[in-house]
C-alpha cells in the first residue's frame, strides 16, 4: 500500500510539473521556427530551427539592449534597494520600539497601492528632473516599489538573531556599521541571498513601471515584449520571452538550495 502511494505521488507530481512546463516547452520550440512555421497548422513538432529571432526580435531594434538594460536595472535597483533596506531592517529588529508594527504595516500597505495611483506625479517629477527613458530613472523607481518587501523579509531574518551577539560585539568596541558588516551580515547571509534573488525576480518582472517609465533607449526586456504583443510575430515575440525568462530559471536552478535556506531561516530553533 505504501509503495503504490509513493507512485501515485510520484506520478502525479510529475503530472503537475509537466503540465506547468508545457508552455514553456512550447514557447521554447516556437523560438527557433520561422514566422510561417510558428503559423502553421497543424503546428509542426519537426522543423529547421533558425536563431534569426533572437538576433532581432522586432525585425529592426536588436534584443541585445534590452537584455542589457534588463540586467544593470535588476541587479542596480537590488543594490540600491539594499544600501536603504539592511540599516532599515536592522534599526526595526533591535531598536524599533512600539511604533515597530506601525511602521512595517506601513511600509507594507504602501506595496499594495496600485501603481496607477502614483504614476502621474511620479511620471512628471522625473520628467521634470530628466530622468524618463534612463536607466538611472527605472533603477530609482524599482528600488523604491521593492523597497518595502525587502526590509520585511530582512526583518523577519534579523529578528531571529540573538540580541545578545550585539551585545557582546558592542562591549567589545564594536560601532554600529561594524556590527552590521562584521556580526549581522554572515549572520543572516542565507536570507540576505534569498531576498536578493527575491529582488532581482521582482524588477526583472516588473512591467508596468518599466513600460510606463521608459520607451526605447533604457527600455527593459519586459517592455520590449510588450512592443511585440500587437503584431502576430509569434516567433519573435517567444523568442524574446525565453531570453526574458530563461536567466530567471537558470539562476533559480542554480540557486535553489541557497534560496530555500533563506526562506528557511530561523524556521527551526
Amino acid at each position: 500500500m505504501k509503495i503504490l502511494k509513493k507512485i501515485a505521488t510520484t506520478v502525479s507530481a510529475w503530472a503537475v510539473a509537466l503540465s506547468l512546463s508545457l508552455p514553456i516547452l512550447w514557447m521554447a520550440l516556437t523560438a527557433f521556427k520561422t514566422d510561417l512555421d510558428a503559423l502553421h497548422l497543424p503546428p509542426k513538432i519537426f522543423f529547421r530551427p533558425t536563431l534569426e529571432n533572437f538576433l532581432a526580435a522586432n525585425g529592426s531594434v536588436p534584443v541585445l539592449r534590452p537584455i542589457l538594460n534588463s540586467v544593470v536595472e535588476s541587479s542596480g535597483a537590488t543594490a540600491l534597494c539594499f544600501l536603504f533596506a539592511f540599516p532599515a531592517a536592522y534599526a526595526l529588529a533591535f531598536h524599533g520600539g512600539r511604533s515597530r508594527n506601525t511602521i512595517l504595516l506601513g511600509m507594507l500597505m504602501t506595496r499594495f497601492m496600485p501603481g496607477i495611483g502614483v504614476m502621474l506625479p511620479m511620471y512628471l517629477i522625473f520628467k521634470v528632473i530628466g530622468l524618463i527613458d534612463t536607466r538611472l530613472g527605472l533603477v530609482l523607481v524599482l528600488a523604491l516599489v521593492n523597497l518595502p518587501i525587502v526590509v520585511w523579509m530582512l526583518y523577519c531574518y534579523m529578528r531571529e538573531i540573538p540580541r545578545d551577539i550585539l551585545e557582546s560585539a558592542r562591549l567589545d568596541g564594536a560601532t554600529a556599521v561594524q556590527q552590521l558588516v562584521h556580526v549581522l551580515f554572515p549572520l543572516c547571509l542565507p536570507g540576505v541571498c534569498s531576498t536578493a534573488l527575491l529582488s532581482v525576480v521582482l524588477c526583472w518582472n516588473e512591467s508596468f513601471w518599466s513600460i510606463q517609465m521608459t520607451s526605447s533607449t533604457a527600455a527593459p526586456l519586459s517592455a520590449y515584449i510588450a512592443t511585440l504583443s500587437g503584431d502576430v510575430l509569434w516567433a519573435k515575440l517567444s523568442a524574446a520571452s525565453l531570453l526574458a525568462v530563461g536567466p530567471i530559471l537558470l539562476v533559480g536552478w542554480l540557486t535553489q538550495r541557497t534560496f530555500v535556506r533563506g526562506l528557511t531561516f530561523g524556521a527551526v530553533r
